[in-house]
């Protein structure tokens, strides 16, 4: 689907439903205002938008009314996305760290945008136990930015490899924010597309997907 929202970027979710932002920092109490029903925020609106926000029961209801979950599996838009429900919460944040540049530069330029926000809560980095040395001194830089970002920071080795794990690990946990890349957007949108409203559904669980 083409968007007419900046330079025509290719979004796979209607417009109707998605909010820019325009901070480089989002201010004190993002969350809440986006809880609370607050739009779009403009800090710099001159330059281009560094977050869409679109509220997960309007977008799972347009997936519904799609034959197939195609529609998160068109080629993703380069700004990040965050995906709510019933509130937007940073208390309890869930990083997935992969040992790729994309996933490295996603948990960068979260904490460069929520900095703000994330004072005050508790962080989990997911990484896979096979992380080549070459990139155990940057997996190191990861865990140390975060510990100096969050109020709590706990880092655990698991060789997930379907954000369903990430998933029902969040839901089992009780964690308020999913932060993973994009190159899982499909398979995200299957899991939503399945289990939505489901018995293992959480709904104060968010996702932030980005490059």
């Amino acid at each position: 689907m083409q968007g007419k929202v900046e330079n025509l970027v290719k979004f796979a979710l209607p417009e109707e439903i998605i909010h820019p932002h325009y901070c480089k920092q989002l201010p004190p109490g993002f969350p809440a205002h986006l809880s609370k029903g607050g739009k779009g925020i403009m800090c710099n609106p001159q330059e281009e938008p560094s977050l869409y926000t679109a509220h997960l029961p309007e977008v799972l209801e347009w997936l519904h009314g799609l034959e197939k979950p195609t529609g998160l599996e068109e080629e993703p838009c380069e700004i990040p996305v965050l995906l709510f429900d019933k509130e937007m919460s940073t208390e309890s944040l869930l990083f997935h760290y992969d040992g790729t540049p994309p996933s490295a530069r996603l948990i960068r330029n979260f904490v460069e945008l929520f900095q703000n926000n994330i004072k005050d809560c508790k962080a989990t980095i997911i990484s896979p136990s096979f992380i080549p040395k070459s990139k155990l001194r940057e997996e190191q830089e990861i865990v140390q930015l975060l510990a100096q970002s969050t109020a709590e920071t706990s880092f655990i080795k698991f060789n997930f490899t379907r954000i369903g794990d990430f998933w029902s690990y969040a839901v089992k946990h009780k964690c308020t924010l999913l932060v993973t890349t994009k190159y899982y957007q499909a398979d995200l949108a299957k899991v939503l597309f399945h289990f939505y409203r489901g018995g293992m559904w959480y709904d104060r669980l968010s996702f932030y997907l980005s490059y």
